[in-house]
């Protein structure tokens, strides 16, 4: 019984177990992806990964002083001028200061117009008046002086007189000849030197209002190019700092027309040759194609970045950065979005049967 009975409940359990096995199996149904993934329709292709920017390229706004935000202008998406304001910082520091270098400039000014305004109708007739009574004192000394001289009898008059009256007709001519001096130095007007001296006092106190003035506009902010906000990160009652930040103030770009800066790997960027053509995929839709068009390589081999613009999130991987711009009227894309881009590389491939067939014929 042993023989024949334990070999068939083993067979038996066996069974069961492959059974139980089978029913508590997991099912995996299969899985379609949301999107296809993108694909070339290049022969020969080079892919890498994009990332799309402003033709400008991204511009971090800054400041050219630090201060309190007191005025915003724009806001994250409005499109700007060249030159038109951005943000203003705290001037009230040099409003103050600029009411006291204009008043100091009006006080140059005043003088210098009173020096130039020289000599006033007003003050003449009585610097003339003195002259005609010098000229009165002087006639008057000199009949004195002939009176006494005119004596015959010099016991009549004593030396010390004839003297006296002599000393006093001198006296009246140096100053009729001072009056006159005076009177001539008035109507010359104000000296050269000291006009140039005002003038100089002038342009000092004109220099100082502006240099207050230009304090005042490094306050606010303009737009260096003609562009569109990308992002604003500038807030009414905010201390904003200037000099390079790890989150911008604000980011500025021209995105008539969006670029593409394509990241190739080394190994493969000499396959890549200037003007060739190119297509893009956004990430998460495979099935939109943006035609690219060639704009420039940058030169330089830096090593590879992730994309979320940490600086220090390397890998061992060096890129080729190539250019390219999205043509007007294609799908919107926006500016920092990532894409997948397919480059064409049977340019490669002509010209190195070229370079084959020009060794044959030799």
């Amino acid at each position: 019984m042993k023989r024949t009975v334990l070999p068939i409940v083993a067979a038996v359990a066996a069974i069961l177990a492959m059974i139980s096995v089978a029913r508590t199996r997991p099912k995996r149904e299969p899985t379609v992806p949301p999107s296809a993934p993108p694909t070339s329709s290049f022969e020969q292709v080079v892919a890498g990964v994009g990332l799309v920017e402003a033709n400008s390229e991204n511009i971090d706004v800054s400041c050219a002083v630090s201060g309190m935000v007191t005025q915003l202008y724009v806001k994250a998406g409005d499109r700007v001028g060249q030159g038109q304001k951005l943000f203003s910082l705290d001037d009230r520091d040099l409003r103050a200061d600029q009411q006291v270098k204009r008043a100091a400039l009006e006080g140059a000014q005043a003088r210098l117009a009173k020096l130039e305004q020289e000599p006033r109708a007003e003050d003449i007739p009585p610097a003339e008046e003195r002259v005609r009574e010098a000229q009165a004192n002087l006639a008057d000394a000199e009949v004195q002086v002939r009176l006494i001289e005119s004596v015959t009898d010099k016991r009549a008059v004593r030396d010390e007189d004839v003297q006296r009256r002599r000393l006093a007709y001198k006296a009246a001519q140096a100053r009729l000849a001072e009056v006159e001096a005076q009177l001539g130095l008035l109507k010359a007007g104000a000296w050269a030197p000291d006009i140039a001296v005002a003038k100089s006092e002038v342009a000092q106190a004109e220099a100082q209002v502006k240099m207050v003035e230009t304090n005042i506009d490094r306050l606010t902010m303009q737009a260096p190019i003609a562009g569109v906000i990308l992002q604003n990160k500038v807030r009414l009652g905010q201390y904003a700092q200037c000099g390079p930040l790890s989150e911008p103030l604000m980011i500025l770009g021209s995105v008539t027309p969006l670029n593409v800066r394509v990241d190739v790997d080394e190994h493969d960027a000499w396959r890549v040759r200037g003007g060739a053509p190119a297509a893009a995929s956004p990430r998460g839709n495979g099935s939109i194609r943006i035609p690219l068009e060639f704009v420039r390589f940058e030169p330089y081999v830096i090593p590879k970045k992730s994309l979320t613009g940490d600086s220090t999130e390397r890998v061992d991987t060096r890129v080729l950065q190539v250019i390219y711009r999205i043509r007007d009227g294609e799908p919107a894309v926006y500016v920092g979005q990532q894409m997948d881009v397919y480059i064409d590389g049977s340019a490669i491939r002509l010209s190195s049967k070229s370079s084959a067939n020009s060794g044959a014929s030799q």
